[in-house]
């Protein structure tokens, strides 16, 4: 046990609490210390210039965004810190899942990558097909995975 060595008392323990971990699931090659913006190319619907960048406090909802990103690099999911404030995201909260059990946000501000999560189980190939083929319809109809 540590002792205060001005007082030769046991040292108080501070406990505090846990931060929220976040992830970011994707197709982008980064590195741990970079920072995912607002302005690069979008992962999603029609590959603009992104308005916001999304994260989650689910894993699961992170291993989506990694097998749904559009591209051709390997499927990740980063640990990442919001560097500023954090919204829900409109896109799925209320509109698809009330109350927002996703865990799903998004920001006009940089995230930092902390870690990488480089083992995680992929949702079975049919579950990925159907949800694949849900966003097509819906494309096809006018409605984009991504509203700004």
């Amino acid at each position: 046990m540590e002792t205060n060595k001005s007082e030769n008392k046991p040292a108080e323990t501070i406990h505090r609490p846990f931060a929220q971990t976040y992830f970011h699931g994707t197709k982008a090659d980064l590195k741990i210390g970079d920072h995912i913006v607002i302005g690069t190319i979008s992962n999603y619907g029609k590959r603009d210039k992104a308005k916001y960048i999304y994260l989650t406090a689910t894993l699961d909802a992170a291993v989506w965004g990694a097998e749904l990103a559009l591209g051709e690099g390997r499927e990740r999911i980063y640990l990442v810190e919001p560097i500023g404030d954090i919204e829900d995201d409109p896109n799925l909260t209320d509109k698809k899942f009330p109350g927002n059990p996703t865990k799903s946000y998004r920001s006009k501000h940089p995230f930092k990558i902390v870690g990488e999560i480089t083992i995680w189980q992929s949702h079975p190939p049919e579950q990925i097909a159907a949800m694949k083929g849900g966003l097509t319809r819906l494309k096809e109809q006018g409605i984009e995975a991504i509203e700004d």
